[in-house]
């Protein structure tokens, strides 16, 4: 086992304050540059609204400081997002001295994949989601209802869908890790696949707006990347005897 694992708890906890230091700095150093660019960023995260609205439609804000805050938050988030590989990498080598040698070797290839991951997530939610959701519901303007969408609003709102797409598409990644070190395999998944499916739109449902176009193209993709991940725990995964899986398999049915 790791020599790390017989440390004691408060140099654990020392551990984990250095990883958040350098995490904390590293966010820090994202804001300060993505500061100078905050309203270029807000324009381009608009941009998917701005297509759906009609041409002559702007949005707006309804105090005098919202407009400032919106883009403080742009360019903490856009510095947050420049920081995924290094959260990533410090989160993993926390996770590191617990594992054994031969499993920290896919700690650096991990730290890649998972910030590819998330940013194909968040890519996703803007390019093809986006779109459809935002059409959507200025579908439901008329002659006697006008959509004024605000900074502050239209900010949480996107912000928070593309994070959960980022989020999701982790979903192989983390399955696979899990099936390498051998907590589940490809029996098992292949079980509890009805149970993933039921989850996924009740993930859906919590995380979208209350529309059924935008839980669907959440929850489609979710089923694709499980499938993904049985075939990532296929190749990747802890091999088990011919007669365990069997058992397995007979006991989940």
């Amino acid at each position: 086992m790791p020599e790390d694992e017989k440390l004691p708890f408060t140099a654990h906890l020392e551990e984990l304050r250095k990883r958040l230091i350098v995490c904390f700095i590293a966010v820090g150093i994202g804001f300060c540059i993505c500061y100078g660019f905050s309203k270029q960023l807000f324009e381009l995260l608009m941009h998917p609204l701005l297509l759906a609205m009609p041409p002559e439609e702007k949005l707006v804000y309804t105090g005098l400081p919202e407009a400032f805050f919106t883009y403080l938050k742009v360019a903490f988030l856009a510095g947050l997002l420049l920081a995924v590989p290094v959260i990533m990498y410090e989160l993993w080598m926390f996770i590191a001295p617990g594992l054994y040698d031969k499993e920290r070797r896919w700690v650096i290839p991990v730290v890649f994949l998972s910030s590819v991951f998330f940013v194909g997530g968040a890519l996703f939610g803007y390019f093809v989601v986006f779109p459809f959701g935002f059409k959507f519901f200025m579908g439901f303007a008329s002659d006697a209802i006008r959509p004024l969408p605000s900074m502050k609003e239209y900010l949480a709102f996107s912000t928070k869908l593309l994070f959960a797409f980022g989020i999701v598409f982790e979903l192989p990644l983390f399955v696979t890790f899990l099936a390498k070190l051998g907590i589940v395999d490809v029996a098992f998944l292949k079980a509890k696949r009805k149970y993933a499916l039921l989850l996924f739109f009740v993930f859906a449902a919590i995380l979208t707006p209350p529309d059924v176009i935008t839980q669907v193209m959440m929850a489609a993709p979710l089923i694709i990347l499980y499938e993904v991940s049985i075939v990532g725990a296929r190749l990747f995964g802890k091999k088990r005897p011919e007669n365990e899986n069997a058992a397995s398999e007979k006991s989940d049915t």
